[in-house]
């Protein structure tokens, strides 16, 4: 079953109008991840990627990350649309979060622009930021979408949205 659209308000854009399969856009919005006092990402060069039901995941370039907070993970998932994932825990004043991060280091042609870039889950960190605006983390463990008043869902993730 495929659910019924929110109604758009002006300046927001559907999920319902995002494309299957999934793109990958180059976004100047101002995203920033602060967690303990630490400001873990700060860019203005991130890239996004949309796809039909889910909210944006924004992929932040490695010099805009304080990569000294990044461990990698044995953990790996795949995209149908990416490819391979590897992933990365977070450690900032003595936390360690595990599996909060992501990045294709040998995308499919389609998302090349994503290789060296990284995501973050908003769920674990303190503050997650589009342009000032604390986000809302996709329901579900595994989606990675980041959920502010720009965008109108419903999101999949939660419960029954599985088959969407």
């Amino acid at each position: 079953m495929t659910p019924l659209p929110d109604p758009i308000r002006p300046g927001q854009e559907s999920v319902w109008d995002y494309p299957r399969p999934a793109v990958a856009e180059d976004c100047d919005r101002h995203i920033t991840i602060i967690h303990r006092g630490v400001a873990l990402v700060d860019t203005r060069r991130s890239i996004r990627t949309l796809e039909t039901s889910h909210p944006p995941s924004y992929y932040c370039p490695p010099g805009d990350i304080l990569l000294s907070a990044l461990q990698p993970s044995a953990r790996r998932s795949f995209c149908e649309w990416k490819g391979e994932a590897v992933y990365f825990d977070v450690v900032i004043a003595g936390e360690r979060m595990q599996d909060v991060a992501w990045s294709y280091p040998d995308p499919s042609r389609d998302f090349a622009r994503l290789r060296d870039h990284i995501a973050f889950y908003a769920w674990p960190f303190e503050g997650c930021f589009v342009d000032g605006e604390r986000v809302s983390p996709q329901e579900g463990g595994f989606y990675g979408g980041w959920i502010t008043s720009q965008v109108a869902g419903p999101f999949k993730g939660g419960p029954g949205s599985r088959f969407w």
